[in-house]
């Protein structure tokens, strides 16, 4: 009898402890779906503000129509990259859009006309403040995804995770080239 109660009570005890895994799990994998539209409502919060600010910039800036150009190239990447899903090539877009704007606010400079407009000033204080919004949500989407994929590979977790068949995630990273610093002198050029 005292056997049996302790085999049960073993029994309940494990069972138990497999449910907390498992909606350890559960929530981890949920934190890095909500990291991820965390960015994705900024993003298109960025890409609805884009096209005024090129707008904008075209009325002044006729001659650099080439920097336009890419930040409008760029702009559809992070969104065919966000439609998609493909979170490798999001870091890859988002590293082209932030060189982009640094080269139309670089330029800015050149045309005293264009940095005094009550417009592109308030554009460009709002694109800047999503551009650090965007990395503050990228460091906690990264956050959540490191958290995932170190539970799922630990004992006994990789077990619950196995079994129910938990992913992992990728990190948003960047490429060697795109961590360099980036030549401003260049941009004024």
């Amino acid at each position: 009898m005292i056997g049996l109660a302790v085999f049960l009570g073993l029994a309940l005890f494990l069972i138990v402890y497999l449910v907390m895994l498992y909606n350890g799990l559960v929530n981890l994998k949920h934190n890095v779906s909500k990291s991820l539209a965390n960015i994705d409502v900024l993003l298109k919060q960025r890409h609805d503000e884009l096209p005024k600010l090129i707008e904008t910039c075209k009325q002044y800036m006729s001659y650099e129509q080439d920097t336009l150009s890419r930040v409008i190239e760029a702009r559809q990447l992070v969104a065919n990259a966000q439609d998609k899903g493909d979170i490798k090539s999001l870091g890859a877009a988002e590293t082209q859009m932030r060189s982009g704007l640094g080269q139309l606010f670089a330029l800015a400079e050149n045309y005293p006309e264009l940095k005094a407009d009550e417009a592109f000033g308030k554009l460009q204080q709002r694109i800047s403040g999503l551009e650090s919004a965007i990395a503050d949500r990228r460091e906690v989407y990264n956050e959540a995804v490191n958290n995932n994929n170190v539970r799922i590979e630990q004992f006994p977790d990789v077990i619950v995770a196995r079994l129910f068949n938990f992913k992992d995630f990728d990190l948003l990273s960047f490429r060697q080239e795109e961590l360099a610093d980036v030549d401003v002198k260049a941009l004024f050029n």
